[in-house]
Protein backbone atom coordinates (compact mmCIF):
# COMPACT_ATOMS: atom_id res chain seq x y z
CA UNK A 1 0.00 0.00 0.00
CA UNK A 2 1.32 3.27 -0.78
CA UNK A 3 0.14 6.74 0.61
CA UNK A 4 1.15 9.86 -1.57
CA UNK A 5 0.80 13.49 0.24
CA UNK A 6 0.32 16.33 -1.53
CA UNK A 7 0.69 19.57 -1.56
CA UNK A 8 -0.08 22.31 -4.00
CA UNK A 9 2.42 25.12 -3.54
CA UNK A 10 2.64 28.75 -5.48
CA UNK A 11 5.46 30.84 -3.60
CA UNK A 12 5.09 29.19 -0.31
CA UNK A 13 9.14 29.15 0.63
CA UNK A 14 8.89 30.98 3.87
CA UNK A 15 5.88 28.53 5.49
CA UNK A 16 7.16 25.06 3.10
CA UNK A 17 9.62 23.76 5.04
CA UNK A 18 7.67 24.31 7.90
CA UNK A 19 4.65 21.88 6.87
CA UNK A 20 7.33 19.51 5.04
CA UNK A 21 9.08 18.97 8.63
CA UNK A 22 6.03 18.30 10.00
CA UNK A 23 4.61 15.28 7.73
CA UNK A 24 4.71 11.98 8.26
CA UNK A 25 7.03 9.18 6.43
CA UNK A 26 5.50 6.40 7.80
CA UNK A 27 2.18 5.94 8.76
CA UNK A 28 0.58 2.88 9.69
CA UNK A 29 -1.27 0.65 7.11
CA UNK A 30 0.96 1.52 4.34
CA UNK A 31 4.41 0.35 3.27
CA UNK A 32 5.43 3.71 1.53
CA UNK A 33 4.71 7.44 1.85
CA UNK A 34 5.58 9.55 -0.31
CA UNK A 35 5.56 13.38 -0.47
CA UNK A 36 4.41 15.43 -4.10
CA UNK A 37 4.66 19.31 -4.65
CA UNK A 38 2.42 20.80 -7.70
CA UNK A 39 4.41 24.25 -8.58
CA UNK A 40 1.92 26.44 -9.34
CA UNK A 41 4.29 28.73 -11.29
CA UNK A 42 6.25 29.84 -8.05
CA UNK A 43 8.64 32.57 -8.69
CA UNK A 44 10.36 32.27 -5.64
CA UNK A 45 12.41 29.18 -4.52
CA UNK A 46 10.09 26.95 -2.99
CA UNK A 47 10.91 24.17 -5.63
CA UNK A 48 14.66 24.53 -4.20
CA UNK A 49 13.11 24.22 -0.79
CA UNK A 50 11.35 20.85 -1.56
CA UNK A 51 14.09 19.54 -3.01
CA UNK A 52 16.35 20.04 -0.18
CA UNK A 53 13.11 18.98 2.08
CA UNK A 54 13.49 15.40 0.29
CA UNK A 55 10.37 16.00 -2.04
CA UNK A 56 9.95 12.60 -3.74
CA UNK A 57 7.95 13.83 -6.72
CA UNK A 58 7.34 17.56 -8.14
CA UNK A 59 5.21 19.02 -11.07
CA UNK A 60 5.87 22.27 -12.32
CA UNK A 61 3.92 24.55 -14.33
CA UNK A 62 5.58 27.26 -16.04
CA UNK A 63 2.34 30.03 -15.48
CA UNK A 64 -0.02 30.32 -12.77
CA UNK A 65 -2.95 27.81 -13.21
CA UNK A 66 -5.01 28.26 -10.05
CA UNK A 67 -5.56 26.10 -6.90
CA UNK A 68 -8.36 23.93 -8.85
CA UNK A 69 -5.94 22.86 -11.41
CA UNK A 70 -3.52 22.28 -9.86
CA UNK A 71 -5.20 19.93 -7.02
CA UNK A 72 -5.93 18.08 -10.27
CA UNK A 73 -3.06 17.91 -11.60
CA UNK A 74 -1.87 16.37 -8.76
CA UNK A 75 -4.06 13.32 -7.99
CA UNK A 76 -3.85 12.57 -11.76
CA UNK A 77 0.13 12.58 -10.93
CA UNK A 78 -0.26 10.62 -7.74
CA UNK A 79 -1.96 8.26 -9.35
CA UNK A 80 0.55 7.50 -11.95
CA UNK A 81 2.97 6.95 -9.22
CA UNK A 82 0.59 3.92 -8.08
CA UNK A 83 -1.05 5.62 -4.92
CA UNK A 84 -3.51 3.66 -3.20
CA UNK A 85 -4.19 6.52 -1.25
CA UNK A 86 -3.99 10.15 -1.61
CA UNK A 87 -3.87 12.76 1.43
CA UNK A 88 -4.14 16.91 0.26
CA UNK A 89 -3.23 19.35 2.71
CA UNK A 90 -1.27 22.99 2.58
CA UNK A 91 1.62 24.37 1.93
CA UNK A 92 0.86 27.18 4.99
CA UNK A 93 0.56 24.48 7.39
CA UNK A 94 -2.88 24.96 8.20
CA UNK A 95 -3.80 21.52 9.48
CA UNK A 96 -1.73 19.39 11.82
CA UNK A 97 -0.03 16.79 9.69
CA UNK A 98 -0.39 14.43 12.90
CA UNK A 99 -4.12 13.46 12.29
CA UNK A 100 -3.18 12.24 8.59
CA UNK A 101 -3.05 8.98 10.55
CA UNK A 102 -6.64 9.47 11.72
CA UNK A 103 -7.55 11.39 8.39
CA UNK A 104 -6.77 7.95 6.27
CA UNK A 105 -7.98 5.02 8.79
CA UNK A 106 -11.80 4.86 7.37
CA UNK A 107 -10.08 4.48 4.09
CA UNK A 108 -8.13 1.21 5.17
CA UNK A 109 -10.79 0.26 7.27
CA UNK A 110 -13.13 0.20 3.83
CA UNK A 111 -15.64 2.47 5.59
CA UNK A 112 -15.28 5.29 2.92
CA UNK A 113 -13.98 6.63 -0.15
CA UNK A 114 -13.05 10.15 0.73
CA UNK A 115 -12.43 11.48 4.17
CA UNK A 116 -12.83 15.59 4.98
CA UNK A 117 -10.85 16.97 8.23
CA UNK A 118 -13.40 19.38 10.11
CA UNK A 119 -11.48 22.02 11.58
CA UNK A 120 -12.99 23.29 14.77
CA UNK A 121 -14.16 26.82 12.90
CA UNK A 122 -15.91 28.13 16.42
CA UNK A 123 -12.81 27.75 17.92
CA UNK A 124 -10.34 29.08 15.34
CA UNK A 125 -9.43 32.60 16.64
CA UNK A 126 -7.76 34.17 13.40
CA UNK A 127 -10.97 33.52 12.12
CA UNK A 128 -13.29 36.25 11.85
CA UNK A 129 -16.48 35.83 12.98
CA UNK A 130 -18.08 36.42 9.42
CA UNK A 131 -15.17 33.93 8.39
CA UNK A 132 -16.72 31.92 10.64
CA UNK A 133 -20.08 32.24 9.81
CA UNK A 134 -19.61 32.15 5.85
CA UNK A 135 -17.82 28.87 6.56
CA UNK A 136 -20.89 27.03 8.06
CA UNK A 137 -23.71 28.36 5.56
CA UNK A 138 -21.21 27.54 2.74
CA UNK A 139 -20.78 23.95 4.13
CA UNK A 140 -24.38 23.98 4.71
CA UNK A 141 -25.76 24.88 0.84
CA UNK A 142 -22.98 21.94 0.02
CA UNK A 143 -24.48 19.60 2.34
CA UNK A 144 -27.87 20.05 0.21
CA UNK A 145 -26.63 19.65 -3.31
CA UNK A 146 -24.33 17.15 -2.33
CA UNK A 147 -26.84 14.84 -0.17
CA UNK A 148 -23.90 14.62 2.73
CA UNK A 149 -23.62 15.98 5.72
CA UNK A 150 -20.11 17.07 5.91
CA UNK A 151 -20.00 20.41 8.26
CA UNK A 152 -16.36 21.79 7.32
CA UNK A 153 -17.00 21.43 3.01
CA UNK A 154 -14.08 23.96 2.52
CA UNK A 155 -11.46 22.24 3.84
CA UNK A 156 -8.39 21.38 1.89
CA UNK A 157 -7.28 18.62 4.39
CA UNK A 158 -8.64 15.62 2.81
CA UNK A 159 -7.82 11.67 2.04
CA UNK A 160 -9.22 9.79 -1.05
CA UNK A 161 -8.72 6.39 -2.01
CA UNK A 162 -7.22 5.82 -5.86
CA UNK A 163 -10.89 4.65 -7.25
CA UNK A 164 -12.43 8.13 -5.85
CA UNK A 165 -9.72 10.47 -6.88
CA UNK A 166 -10.05 8.46 -10.42
CA UNK A 167 -13.55 9.85 -10.81
CA UNK A 168 -12.90 13.59 -9.92
CA UNK A 169 -13.43 16.08 -12.33
CA UNK A 170 -13.06 19.83 -11.39
CA UNK A 171 -14.64 21.41 -14.20
CA UNK A 172 -14.10 24.85 -11.83
CA UNK A 173 -11.16 26.94 -11.84
CA UNK A 174 -11.61 29.01 -8.47
CA UNK A 175 -11.52 26.15 -5.94
CA UNK A 176 -11.73 22.18 -5.99
CA UNK A 177 -13.24 21.73 -2.17
CA UNK A 178 -17.18 22.42 -2.51
CA UNK A 179 -17.39 21.06 -6.17
CA UNK A 180 -15.36 17.51 -5.54
CA UNK A 181 -17.98 16.78 -2.36
CA UNK A 182 -20.84 17.69 -4.61
CA UNK A 183 -19.24 15.78 -7.68
CA UNK A 184 -18.45 12.82 -5.37
CA UNK A 185 -22.05 12.89 -3.24
CA UNK A 186 -23.65 12.85 -6.81
CA UNK A 187 -21.60 9.79 -7.72
CA UNK A 188 -22.54 8.09 -4.63
CA UNK A 189 -19.38 7.95 -3.01
CA UNK A 190 -18.68 6.74 0.73
CA UNK A 191 -18.00 10.29 2.49
CA UNK A 192 -17.38 11.06 6.04
CA UNK A 193 -15.81 13.28 8.08
CA UNK A 194 -13.17 13.24 11.22
CA UNK A 195 -12.17 16.30 13.40
CA UNK A 196 -9.08 17.45 13.00
CA UNK A 197 -6.53 20.27 14.25
CA UNK A 198 -5.43 23.03 13.04
CA UNK A 199 -2.09 24.94 13.68
CA UNK A 200 -1.22 29.12 14.23
CA UNK A 201 -1.61 30.65 11.06
CA UNK A 202 1.09 31.80 9.37
CA UNK A 203 -0.22 33.96 6.78
CA UNK A 204 -3.60 35.38 5.61
CA UNK A 205 -5.51 33.36 3.34
CA UNK A 206 -4.49 33.47 -0.24
CA UNK A 207 -8.78 31.99 -1.36
CA UNK A 208 -10.36 34.39 0.89
CA UNK A 209 -8.82 37.85 -0.45
CA UNK A 210 -12.22 39.47 0.79
CA UNK A 211 -15.40 38.37 1.89
CA UNK A 212 -18.01 39.68 -0.26
CA UNK A 213 -15.65 37.85 -3.36
CA UNK A 214 -15.53 34.53 -1.90
CA UNK A 215 -19.48 34.69 -1.16
CA UNK A 216 -20.14 35.44 -4.74
CA UNK A 217 -17.27 32.39 -6.59
CA UNK A 218 -18.85 30.17 -3.83
CA UNK A 219 -22.36 30.98 -4.50
CA UNK A 220 -21.77 30.96 -8.32
CA UNK A 221 -19.82 27.41 -7.86
CA UNK A 222 -22.02 25.59 -5.82
CA UNK A 223 -25.00 26.95 -8.70
CA UNK A 224 -23.07 25.61 -11.33
CA UNK A 225 -22.45 22.64 -9.87
CA UNK A 226 -25.76 21.96 -9.42
CA UNK A 227 -26.74 22.41 -12.68
CA UNK A 228 -24.09 20.41 -13.95
CA UNK A 229 -25.56 17.35 -11.86
CA UNK A 230 -29.12 17.74 -11.69
CA UNK A 231 -29.64 19.39 -15.00
CA UNK A 232 -33.44 17.88 -15.04
CA UNK A 233 -34.28 19.31 -11.80
CA UNK A 234 -33.25 22.68 -12.45
CA UNK A 235 -34.46 23.39 -15.88
CA UNK A 236 -37.49 21.58 -15.44
CA UNK A 237 -38.27 23.65 -12.33
CA UNK A 238 -37.87 27.25 -14.38
CA UNK A 239 -39.83 26.31 -16.96
CA UNK A 240 -42.75 25.02 -14.76
CA UNK A 241 -42.56 28.05 -12.75
CA UNK A 242 -42.69 30.02 -15.93
CA UNK A 243 -45.49 27.81 -17.23
CA UNK A 244 -47.67 28.13 -13.78
CA UNK A 245 -47.19 32.33 -13.67
CA UNK A 246 -48.49 32.21 -17.66
CA UNK A 247 -51.19 29.90 -16.86
CA UNK A 248 -52.19 31.59 -14.09
CA UNK A 249 -52.36 35.28 -15.77
CA UNK A 250 -53.83 33.14 -18.55
CA UNK A 251 -56.54 32.15 -16.18
CA UNK A 252 -57.65 35.51 -14.81
CA UNK A 253 -58.15 36.96 -18.56
CA UNK A 254 -60.27 34.26 -19.08
CA UNK A 255 -62.10 35.16 -16.16
CA UNK A 256 -62.87 39.01 -17.06
CA UNK A 257 -62.95 37.65 -21.02
CA UNK A 258 -66.08 35.88 -19.95
CA UNK A 259 -67.26 38.01 -18.06
CA UNK A 260 -67.60 40.35 -20.92
CA UNK A 261 -64.48 42.75 -19.88
CA UNK A 262 -61.69 41.01 -21.77
CA UNK A 263 -60.89 43.81 -24.10
CA UNK A 264 -58.92 45.42 -21.56
CA UNK A 265 -57.03 43.22 -20.33
CA UNK A 266 -54.87 42.05 -23.57
CA UNK A 267 -51.82 42.82 -21.65
CA UNK A 268 -52.39 40.48 -19.38
CA UNK A 269 -53.03 37.85 -22.30
CA UNK A 270 -49.76 38.77 -24.19
CA UNK A 271 -47.98 38.54 -20.99
CA UNK A 272 -49.34 35.14 -20.47
CA UNK A 273 -48.58 33.80 -23.49
CA UNK A 274 -44.57 35.12 -23.74
CA UNK A 275 -44.52 33.18 -20.06
CA UNK A 276 -46.24 29.74 -20.92
CA UNK A 277 -44.04 29.69 -24.33
CA UNK A 278 -40.97 30.52 -22.50
CA UNK A 279 -41.84 27.66 -19.73
CA UNK A 280 -42.53 25.08 -22.02
CA UNK A 281 -39.22 25.56 -24.39
CA UNK A 282 -37.27 25.66 -20.62
CA UNK A 283 -38.84 22.26 -20.09
CA UNK A 284 -38.09 20.87 -23.48
CA UNK A 285 -34.31 22.20 -22.38
CA UNK A 286 -34.72 19.84 -19.29
CA UNK A 287 -35.00 16.94 -21.52
CA UNK A 288 -32.43 17.69 -23.57
CA UNK A 289 -29.77 18.71 -20.50
CA UNK A 290 -30.93 15.85 -18.89
CA UNK A 291 -29.53 14.12 -22.26
CA UNK A 292 -26.29 15.56 -22.38
CA UNK A 293 -26.32 14.71 -18.76
CA UNK A 294 -26.29 11.00 -19.33
CA UNK A 295 -23.75 11.62 -22.00
CA UNK A 296 -21.12 13.20 -19.22
CA UNK A 297 -21.86 10.01 -17.11
CA UNK A 298 -20.81 7.65 -20.05
CA UNK A 299 -17.63 9.56 -21.10
CA UNK A 300 -16.83 9.58 -17.15
CA UNK A 301 -16.80 6.03 -16.79
CA UNK A 302 -15.64 5.09 -20.15
CA UNK A 303 -12.39 7.39 -18.64
CA UNK A 304 -12.62 5.85 -15.53
CA UNK A 305 -12.35 2.29 -17.04
CA UNK A 306 -9.77 3.21 -19.17
CA UNK A 307 -7.36 4.33 -16.39
CA UNK A 308 -8.08 1.34 -14.49
CA UNK A 309 -7.04 -0.72 -17.92
CA UNK A 310 -4.10 0.97 -17.89
CA UNK A 311 -2.52 0.95 -14.73
CA UNK A 312 -3.57 -2.62 -14.57
CA UNK A 313 -1.10 -2.99 -17.56
CA UNK A 314 1.34 -1.36 -15.93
Amino acid sequence: MKLIIQIPCYNEAKTLAIALKALPRKVEGFDKVEWLIINDGSSDNSVEIAKECGVDHIISFRKNQGLAKVFVAGIRKAIDEGADVIVNTDADNQYNADDIPKLVRPILEEKADFVIGARPISEIEHFSISKKILQKLGSLAVRLASNTDIPDAPSGFRAMSRTCASQLNVFNNYTYTLETIIQAGQKNMAIMSVPIRVNEDLRPSRLVKSIPNYIKKSIITIFRMFIVYKPFLFFMSVGITFFLAGSCIGGRFLYYFFWGNGSGHIQSLILASILIGIGFQTMLIAFIADLLAVNRRLLEDIKFMEGVRRNAAK
